[in-house]
């Protein structure tokens, strides 16, 4: 079955160029239209004025210039004949009614189909435009050139849409169209446009490469679209200046690909952008609704084409799949440690508040030695900070050994609070999950009662202990665990504020990490790499003869990493799980096969749907990334939904 998941291949193409030499022009731009073609690009995009070179100056006064431009669009158009499924836009002055204009040139279906005027044009400093052209008009119309025997739509408000595929719609502009207050790719996004594509001619100045691509990514995510930026480099005049060839794929504000500037040879980028994640985007996003109603483009032309479609049971995907969604991937050590304290401060301060309105004077927490509740004692530290309060007078941390307890898990309570001098308290729930479970008549068997009495009972002992000190129970389970339902209903479902909830098991791996590295001191930071390296686990059924840890949940319900990846773009993207099992297929290719991936996101469907209920009571904690499970949030699901079209979908 033919299947392109929503994806666009787009190339964009710097040609070594000669000024004013259009002949020789034309021949660089048909050997990277090779290229991309060979790629299976569907669109192809070169810089302003690529035809010419954007520094002729007076030269662009010159008639000869115009009239092997004008020659050379006809070249390109019996070269596109080749190549009719190709959305190919190259850059070229052309002389309309006596007015010269810069223009994006669209040859589709074997056609010179459109030319879109540059709209804004730079006179000042370095640049001196509107000598050379004019402003272009917004409402398309027909013109004619002389050498063509066809009408070509001339304007501004133009939008390319595909035939065979309703959300691939692309808009373009030119350059400074962008750099204004009001770009006008904003109108023509909001028109439907999901691929934005700039035509540019951005000289190289010292810093003007951050300023540039923080405009390139802000209007991708304003407009929700995949902004392709490609901008003039080898070739161009460095008399006064000097251009870098700079091109950036963006898709709602991430980035897709860069090229590297000052090269002396041709380049092409080439990347698959997900207009159907950006369909979903739009689609749950009210705003934009609204905006659409009052701000879209006026009086537009719709240009059909009909491109061939990606096959990806034969095609690669061209982009890279992050298999770690939740988890910064910042590079700069500033920026990570600013995401990182941002990440505490949200949990935190939600939590510094609650105890505030609940007059609360402690603050409990169950400690079982795992990667949960550690992070959710650092929370705590960081809200007595805020509220000026000792932690060793607050925090009342509880350890509750029980059946399945190892000698791992204890070690790793008992040195993380002296690590952090924090008096802890031991009770164990032996005796009374015993007797709770003779009183039932329950026969001994290590079933699923004998392991949730064991997590109702430890609950019990937080509650009854926050009401006899006067304080809150602080919940630890993370929203990995939400999603699954991998928790026991009325025992670490419950707490007084859960300030893990919408933190997943890989952003919590990370965050103890980073702690250890940059917060902890030595002792601690020892022991948290100890925490780090323990086998998630319930430890709800007895250990082996040898003492180790039994039950490890990955080995159960699969591994965190996996099921993070199905819930980051179930519930973020809306993506279906035909969809998530290919991205995680490339995302985790060499790491595991595609037959286990969708075993696991068989048991992650299933799971979901099974443990809504939980989820629809689940307790007061503070949304810190874009997913969140809260029923009074974003994820509202009835209890009794049925799996089966999603579970269908993946067969």
């Amino acid at each position: 079955m033919t299947e392109d998941y929503g994806f666009v291949r787009i190339s964009l193409c710097v040609p070594k160029l000669r000024l004013a030499d259009v002949s020789f022009n034309v021949e660089q731009h048909v050997a990277l239209l090779g290229q991309a073609i060979a790629k299976r690009s569907q669109v192809i995009v070169f810089p302003e004025l690529s035809l010419t070179g954007y520094t002729c100056g007076d030269l662009f006064h010159q008639r000869v210039i115009y009239q092997r431009v004008e020659k050379a669009l006809l070249d390109m158009e019996t070269i596109s004949r080749q190549h009719p499924e190709s959305l190919i836009v190259l850059g070229a002055p052309v002389l309309i009614d006596g007015v010269s204009y810069n223009c994006a040139a669209v040859f589709t279906g074997g056609q010179l189909a459109a030319l879109v005027p540059k709209i804004y044009l730079p006179n000042y400093d370095e640049f001196k435009e509107k000598i050379y052209f004019s402003s272009g008009p917004l409402e398309p119309r027909e013109v004619f050139l002389s050498l063509f025997d066809h009408p070509i739509l001339f304007g501004k408000n133009i939008i390319l849409q595909a035939s065979n595929k309703p959300s691939f719609k692309v808009a373009i502009e030119m350059c400074e169209d962008l750099w204004a207050p009001n770009p006008t790719s904003t109108s023509l996004s909001l028109a439907g446009a999901t691929i934005l594509l700039n035509l540019s001619a951005s000289n190289e100045l010292v810093g003007k490469v951050t300023y540039r691509r923080r405009l390139v990514r802000q209007q991708s995510e304003r407009c929700i679209a995949a902004y392709c930026y490609v901008s003039s480099g080898p070739g161009e005049s460095t008399m006064d200046l000097v251009f870098g060839g700079h091109a950036l794929i963006y898709e709602n504000g991430c980035l897709l690909g860069e090229s590297s500037r000052f090269q002396l040879s041709s380049q092409l980028l080439i990347r698959d952008v997900d207009v159907e994640r950006l369909i979903s985007h739009r689609a749950r996003n009210t705003t934009w609704a609204d905006a659409v109603t009052r701000e879209a483009a006026e009086h537009v032309k719709v240009l059909t084409f009909t491109p061939k479609l990606l096959n990806f049971t034969r095609d690669k995907l061209l982009r890279t799949i992050d298999p770690h969604p939740f988890v910064p991937s910042l590079t700069d050590s500033e920026e990570l440690n600013e995401r990182c304290e941002e990440i505490l401060k949200i949990q935190a301060v939600g939590l510094a508040m609650r105890m505030e309105r609940a007059n609360a004077k402690k603050l409990v927490i169950g400690l079982s030695g795992g990667l949960d509740s550690t992070h959710a004692l650092l929370v705590c530290l960081e809200a007595c900070r805020l509220l000026e309060k000792s932690p060793q007078d607050t925090i009342v941390p509880i350890t509750m050994p029980g059946f399945g307890t190892t000698e791992i898990t204890k070690t790793n309570v008992h040195a993380l609070c002296h690590a952090l001098h924090l008096p802890l308290e031991t009770i164990s729930i032996n005796d009374a999950v015993s007797l709770h479970l003779k009183s039932i008549k329950h026969d001994g068997s290590l079933d699923v009662t004998y392991e949730n009495a064991q997590a109702r009972e430890r609950y019990q002992i937080l509650f009854d202990k926050a009401n006899q000190v006067g304080g809150i129970v602080v919940g630890t389970g993370d929203l990995s665990e939400l999603a699954l339902g991998w928790m026991t209903y009325g025992g670490d479902h419950l707490s007084s504020y859960a300030v893990n909830v919408s933190v997943p098991k890989s952003l919590i791996r990370f965050l103890i990490e980073w702690y250890a590295d940059n917060k902890a001191d030595e002792e601690t930071q020892a022991v948290l790499m100890n925490i780090l390296a323990t086998p998630i686990t319930p430890e709800l059924l007895p250990p082996s003869e040898d003492g180790s840890i039994r039950q490890k949940t990955e080995e159960q319900i699969g591994p965190y990493e996996l099921h993070d990846f199905f819930l980051y773009h179930f519930i973020r993207n809306r993506f279906s799980p035909r969809k998530v099992l290919f991205l995680a297929t490339n995302a985790f290719r060499g790491q595991y096969p595609s037959r286990e991936i969708k075993k696991w996101l068989i048991v992650f469907i299933t799971r979901f749907f099974a443990n809504q209920f939980k989820r629809s009571c689940m307790p007061d904690g503070p949304k810190v990334g874009t997913v969140s499970l809260s029923p009074r949030g974003e994820w509202r699901m009835p209890t009794d939904a049925s799996a089966r079209a999603w579970l269908e979908d993946l067969e």
